[in-house]
């Protein structure tokens, strides 16, 4: 008997290492977005149109590693929902904080849906259910900031805090240790062997 690997546990230790990457990542980024959460200048455009670029080299990498499993055509459109919502950060950025809610919310809703797609459609491997959770919560975070852009004074405390939380420590932290699979055990035996 021989043990094979399945595709899912091939690529776990990469999912894992684009885990910890993106908690770190997150937790920089929203520090320094808090330094500048009602002020919006350079940096904190930059910072803006950083996360989603981010997200989708993050993306990419996680598509190359799941190939095998099935779920790039989730990642292939957060792909192309990061993009597109790092170009509306950009142009936000110098209408105001309002606008930037209003992107921000939009993202977080669809990227939301689709990290549940994702996460469901490899139910079958261990450590999912984080992803599953923060899409909901994304989707719950993006109606919040869609509501939030109608305040009279808005600020970008609560998108700090979304990257931190919702967007890296739930579906990274907690998963990265965990996409554990055992391998399948196949029955290597020529036609011709008997038991």
């Amino acid at each position: 008997m021989t043990t094979v690997e399945s595709p899912a546990a091939g690529n776990a230790p990469t999912l894992r290492n684009l885990y910890f990457v993106r908690f770190t990542f997150a937790v920089v980024w929203a520090v320094l977005l808090f330094a500048t959460r009602s002020y919006l200048g350079l940096l904190a455009i930059g910072l803006l149109v950083l996360y989603p670029l981010f997200d989708l080299g993050a993306a990419v990498a996680d598509a190359r590693a799941s190939r095998a499993t099935g779920a790039v055509l989730g990642l292939r459109a957060n792909i192309t929902i990061s993009l597109v919502a790092a170009v509306g950060l950009a142009f936000a950025g110098t209408v105001g904080i309002s606008a930037v809610l209003r992107w921000w919310g939009a993202w977080a809703i669809v990227t939301g849906l689709l990290q549940l797609i994702v996460g469901v459609g490899r139910r079958a491997m261990s450590g999912q259910w984080p992803m599953i959770l923060s899409g909901g919560l994304s989707v719950v975070a993006g109606v919040w900031f869609l509501l939030q852009a109608t305040a009279q004074d808005p600020e970008l405390t609560n998108v700090a805090g979304y990257a931190l939380l919702g967007g890296a420590l739930l579906p990274h932290l907690i998963s990265a240790p965990r996409p554990r699979h055992q391998g399948v055990r196949v029955n290597r035996r020529a036609p011709w062997q008997t038991r």
